[in-house]
């Protein structure tokens, strides 16, 4: 499904999104941080993933919209590289609080706070783990 609206609240740091079946949800700015579909997020494939902290306080600056498929937020902290689907957007929706527990899980057995600075090592902008 494709947002009829979409909505970005800077004071409240969530972008909201309206469905046409009158859904809306809304995802924090970090969630949506944190589960970035980038290959810098992500990895390029399984355990290849960046496990994200410090972006409790990042803001989405720029939205584009990427064909008739996506949009590419423009995260204050400089990261711009992930495309978001309208299925990745969908999912996300649907699955936010499993999702949510499993970043926060992760982060309990790494023994990394969330709010805790990214390690930046290697030249890479997001850091590594």
């Amino acid at each position: 499904m494709i947002p009829t609206n979409i909505v970005v609240h800077q004071h409240s740091k969530v972008l909201e999104l309206t469905y046409q079946d009158g859904h809306v949800f809304r995802l924090p700015f970090e969630f949506l941080r944190v589960v970035s579909p980038s290959a810098e997020v992500q990895g390029h494939g399984p355990g290849q993933e960046t496990l994200q902290t410090g972006k409790r306080e990042v803001l989405i600056a720029n939205i584009e919209p990427v064909g008739h498929y996506a949009i590419k937020p423009s995260f204050s902290d400089g990261h711009d590289s992930g495309l978001y689907s309208w299925d990745y957007l969908q999912f996300l929706c649907e699955h936010y609080d499993s999702i949510w527990k499993e970043h926060l899980d992760k982060l309990a057995a790494a023994g990394v706070d969330r709010d805790a600075p990214m390690n930046v090592a290697g030249g890479k902008s997001c850091g590594t783990h």
